[in-house]
């Protein structure tokens, strides 16, 4: 059997040399001084890669937002309530613009309604009405909204809640879009 010069250049840990050497070691002649040896070549590679693979993540994210926001949806509105069925300070429990988004309708004044969505821009916990100190509140760490702007005021949310567009048509109060919001 003729020797290949990996071989020859690999040295066992024990100094046996390698016909004395277990299967599994012949199968894969490595030297230990050459198992952790990176060439500048490879890891210039490396780096090339990631960083493009970055990149290319980040382009994405921009093309989806811009995307999404030149994309007019159409929402069919959607009844909410009735005018006598809730009384100043008092809310309900709603979902739009599908059944998997919950939302809040309040009534803060006499032919006052504001909507938002439920759930909490920090971390998506559902979000408490409390009208008469006028705000919004979330258990989940304590943070708060207030009922007339959906701005965050307290707590760890920095963004204001999605609000939902409302119309009053016919003493029934309809849901007719959702905006959202960053400041």
């Amino acid at each position: 059997m003729r020797r290949t010069s990996e071989e020859e250049n690999t040295i066992a840990p024990d100094g046996e040399p390698m016909d004395a050497q277990p299967q599994w070691r012949k199968d894969f002649p490595i030297d230990r001084s050459q198992d952790e040896f990176v060439a500048r070549r490879d890891f210039t590679k490396f780096l090339v890669l990631t960083s493009a693979a970055f990149g290319v993540g980040q382009s994405w994210i921009v093309a989806k937002s811009l995307a999404d926001g030149a994309s007019e949806r159409t929402v069919e509105a959607r009844e909410i309530a009735g005018l006598n069925e809730l009384e100043v300070g008092k809310s309900k429990i709603f979902h739009f613009p599908t059944a998997a988004d919950p939302c809040v309708l309040v009534r803060t004044g006499e032919n006052e309604f504001v909507a938002y969505s439920q759930l909490c821009t920090h971390l998506s916990c559902p979000i408490m009405p409390d009208p008469r100190d006028g705000q919004l509140h979330c258990p989940c760490h304590n943070g708060f909204f207030d009922v007339a702007t959906g701005r965050a005021t307290a707590g760890p949310p920095k963004r204001p809640l999605p609000k939902i567009n409302l119309e009053v048509r016919n003493g029934l109060v309809f849901a007719t879009g959702v905006e959202l919001r960053t400041v």
